[in-house]
């Protein structure tokens, strides 16, 4: 049977460090910060989860690390679009290959390896239920998240500063720190996700090793329209993608028509979306005239 509990197993565990990036990604989007870094955020927190948990010996030092470093890799963003009034794109693109070089730089520097470490010494995270607790805690930072945007002040305020600065400004809201705030927020989630992914799902870091899961969570936000319970729902569509996709290599298929599957379905899903915004265009502007 090709549907059956093992698979759903497996797309929870793909779909942990996806949602972590994305709800990063959508308290940017919901402050008015357009965030495509959390490729490189994820992956700086893939290599310093692993790096601190080698020399450490705790996995939990390598998940406070991974946490830390990317949220001062992502002020790089926040500086750079906030203060210095840049394009947040281009600075987005522009950390990502930057994580890339320097990770596998360090990965050299460090370990005297090329490639992907891997060491028995290293110890990942414990599993409660077949998950890591950082899995139940991208579950509950959903609900969490909703209730901050929807009730309390802080994401009022947020949510204002991304729709209305200069209206928030007059009634004496700094943008500039909720906006800083919200990136640094996705740093440390962006960290978590990476810890996940390298001592979660996994116990290794390899060379780019996040595979575009960054990206994935920036289409995530985007279907999503930045809602928490909306970015859920697109990450478990391609946590099940993936997780179909390690099926079908099982059942024959070429590895690489299989590592496609969650990046067809974005695709996919970026094409209906779009469509169907347009189709919501054009019904309202028939209304109109």
């Amino acid at each position: 049977m090709f549907f059956d509990s093992d698979l759903l197993m497996s797309a929870l565990r793909a779909l942990t460090p996806i949602l972590l990036a994305a709800l990063g990604g959508a308290v940017c989007e919901r402050a008015g910060v357009f965030n495509i870094g959390l490729e490189g955020m994820m992956l700086m927190g893939c290599f310093t989860a692993v790096a601190t948990s080698w020399f450490t010996g705790s996995p939990w030092l390598g998940v406070l690390a991974a946490a830390l470093a990317a949220a001062a890799y992502s002020l790089i963003l926040a500086v750079g679009t906030v203060t210095l009034r840049g394009d947040a794109v281009v600075l987005g693109v522009a950390m990502n290959l930057l994580a890339v070089g320097l990770t596998s730089f360090l990965l050299r520097t460090i370990f005297d390896v090329q490639g992907t470490f891997d060491d028995p010494s290293l110890t990942g995270l414990p599993l409660v239920g077949g998950f890591s607790p950082l899995a139940y805690l991208a579950w509950a930072s959903v609900a969490v998240a909703a209730l901050m945007l929807s009730r309390h002040v802080w994401g009022l305020r947020l949510r204002g500063v991304g729709e209305a600065p200069e209206a928030a400004a007059t009634l004496g809201v700094s943008p500039a720190r909720y906006k800083y705030a919200a990136v640094l927020v996705s740093g440390v989630l962006c960290g978590l996700a990476g810890a996940q992914l390298a001592l979660g799902n996994v116990t290794l870091f390899s060379e780019n090793m996040t595979a575009g899961r960054g990206w994935i969570a920036v289409v995530a936000v985007m279907l999503g329209r930045a809602l928490p319970f909306g970015v859920l729902l697109a990450a478990l569509l391609f946590g099940v993608a993936e997780a179909a996709g390690f099926r079908l290599q099982g059942l024959g298929l070429p590895q690489q028509a299989t590592d496609a599957a969650p990046y067809v379905v974005t695709l996919g899903a970026l094409f209906l979306s779009t469509a169907q915004r347009r189709r919501r265009t054009g019904r309202t502007t028939g209304v109109a005239s």
